[in-house]
């Protein structure tokens, strides 16, 4: 397993992120974005990926801000930590970090839970399909605790 780093302008594992995107989206229903979206915001964005025999198995992709614009993990390498680690990068280059997550995605609300992430508002409608979102964001104390707890691994 090789961690890569795809900074902004680079789409270097562009094709192979869709590809992950687009296997989670079938199969549970989420990460719904339109490829020239999707590609328009990876290539304007860090992506950090983990990589093994050239398939991307787990990425973050993250604004200048901190703000997580895609995570995704193969659902064969979940529970692994990987998500966990994409998030840690992020907060060791970041003054803060948020994201939305659809008020459906339990998944997905739950991990964020998990690491500290907190419910800052719902937004009616955020997503083009009628979605409802939260928008979370990582407290900073739990930000240091996760951090110290992540790095002593």
């Amino acid at each position: 397993m090789q961690k890569r780093t795809d900074p902004p302008g680079s789409t270097d594992h562009l094709a192979e992120s869709w590809d992950l995107k687009q296997r989670i989206q079938r199969a549970d229903g989420v990460l719904r974005q339109r490829r020239g979206f999707f590609t328009d915001a990876y290539r304007r964005s860090t992506t950090h990926l983990f990589v093994t025999d050239d398939d991307v198995v787990a990425f973050a992709s993250v604004r200048r801000d901190g703000y997580v614009l895609f995570l995704a993990v193969d659902p064969d390498y979940r529970g692994q930590g990987f998500g966990e680690r994409l998030i840690t990068d992020v907060a060791t280059e970041h003054r803060s970090v948020s994201c939305h997550a659809r008020t459906t995605n339990e998944r997905a609300l739950g991990f964020y839970e998990h690491l500290g992430f907190e419910v800052e508002r719902r937004i009616d409608g955020y997503y083009e399909d009628g979605g409802d979102a939260y928008y979370l964001t990582l407290g900073t104390e739990s930000l240091r605790d996760r951090l110290s707890e992540f790095v002593s691994r």
